[in-house]
């Protein structure tokens, strides 16, 4: 029987991807929260990731596959500049060295395959119109910073042999249900998930801003897809850019627009915030993956997709009438 563990796995593609294992597969979640309404039936560990203890406790089990899913997300990391770091890094860095503790204590026997949720915050302006798989990171953020160098981290234990993996460069995640956190594109969400749900949303940025989405369904096949693939099918540096969808927030809305009507478009309030402008200024656009791609990785097509997704996975398939 596989057994896999997911640290983060109190948050949405935490969860989302825990309910996509069968009961062949034994599954353990690590966070310091964990939803009440939660259908997951999985043994939750509680406690945080810059705690050795708890990660060991974790570890002791010696899991099959590991997804890094727990991270201070980018406006948070931003605006907390040693919290972004100490938990980011510094827990990170435990983790894998724990990993080669018990890589050493089974004489090499136990070699878990991470799965490391990385962010295209990783690039940093100037940009191409398409941004390539072999494209510079040059990060100019704290947040990107920060997945930059776990990506390094991680590349270097896979080199040494104390485990396998892959670092997935994920697009911004929408829609994403449930309350905003303190992600700096969290408006992406939200001007679509508070206008579904009959409240309205603050849309902090103009709307010709352009950026790169996927759906929290396609979040989880690429982390399930990430898991199964071979190492020798890995010819590069243990990162990789996710598929995903470009497109402004005006088509973005208009999407919205075509599903909901524009009763729904009317709660989206523009409300310009320099700090997420200034932010987003420096995020990538669009991407062409075509190695992530050739793996087998996929993603939407179309923004309207996005949004009928999230309606059929947390709606149960129903659009509020205005």
């Amino acid at each position: 029987m596989t057994s896999v563990l997911i640290i983060g796995g109190g948050g949405m593609i935490g969860q989302k991807l825990a309910l996509s294992f069968t009961e062949n597969e034994t599954v353990s979640l690590l966070d310091m929260n964990f939803p009440a309404n939660s259908d997951v039936n999985a043994h939750k560990i509680l406690g945080s990731v810059s705690d050795a203890s708890i990660m060991e406790k974790a570890l002791s089990n010696r899991p099959d596959t590991i997804f890094y899913l727990a991270s201070v997300v980018s406006g948070e990391a931003e605006a907390n500049f040693s919290k972004g770091w100490d938990v980011n890094i510094q827990a990170f860095w435990s983790f894998l060295a724990q990993i080669k503790d018990q890589y050493s204590k089974s004489d090499g026997e136990y070699k878990p395959k991470v799965i490391f949720t990385s962010s295209i915050a990783v690039f940093g302006s100037p940009f191409p119109n398409k941004i390539s798989d072999d494209f510079l990171t040059a990060p100019r953020t704290s947040y990107g910073a920060q997945k930059a160098c776990c990506e390094l981290m991680l590349n270097d234990f896979i080199r040494k042999g104390f485990c396998e993996g892959l670092a997935i460069r994920l697009p911004t995640i929408c829609v994403r249900p449930g309350k905003p956190n303190l992600a700096a594109s969290s408006f992406f969400s939200g001007i679509i998930r508070e206008p579904l749900n009959g409240l309205t949303a603050n849309l902090p940025v103009s709307t010709d801003v352009r950026h790169w989405h996927a759906s929290p369904r396609s979040a989880v096949k690429f982390l399930r897809h990430a898991a199964r693939l071979n190492r020798d099918a890995l010819t590069f540096n243990s990162a990789l850019n996710m598929p995903g969808l470009s497109c402004t927030v005006e088509e973005q809305i208009e999407a919205l627009r075509s599903i909901a009507g524009n009763e729904v478009v009317k709660l989206i309030e523009p409300n310009p915030d320099e700090k997420i402008i200034e932010i987003v200024k420096g995020w990538p656009q669009s991407f062409e993956t075509k190695i992530a791609l050739d793996l087998g990785f996929s993603a939407e097509s179309s923004f309207e997709d996005i949004v009928k997704i999230y309606v059929e996975d947390d709606l149960q398939g129903s659009v509020i009438k205005i």
